[in-house]
């Protein structure tokens, strides 16, 4: 959920079934701000608090990369 206003543009905004805006995600699970390639932040100084607070290489960072990579391997077949 983005709690304050950090001046996310709205197309990476979200909608819950409660209203409560959120990040958009991709079909894929990807952050609609992410870059694929290098693993930046497009939206870097507007990025919401809860992001701000995701350490880059943190044990739970790490985990999600897995993830998506793995993800996408049994994506390609």
């Amino acid at each position: 959920m983005i709690i304050t206003d950090t001046g996310v543009p709205e197309k990476h905004i979200a909608y819950d079934e409660w209203g409560g805006e959120t990040m958009r995600r991709l079909e894929d699970g990807w952050c609609s701000a992410l870059d694929r390639e290098t693993y930046l932040c497009t939206i870097y100084e507007q990025r919401p608090w809860i992001c701000r607070e995701f350490e880059v290489g943190s044990y739970e960072c790490l985990v999600e990369r897995q993830e998506l990579d793995n993800y996408q391997n049994n994506s390609l077949g």
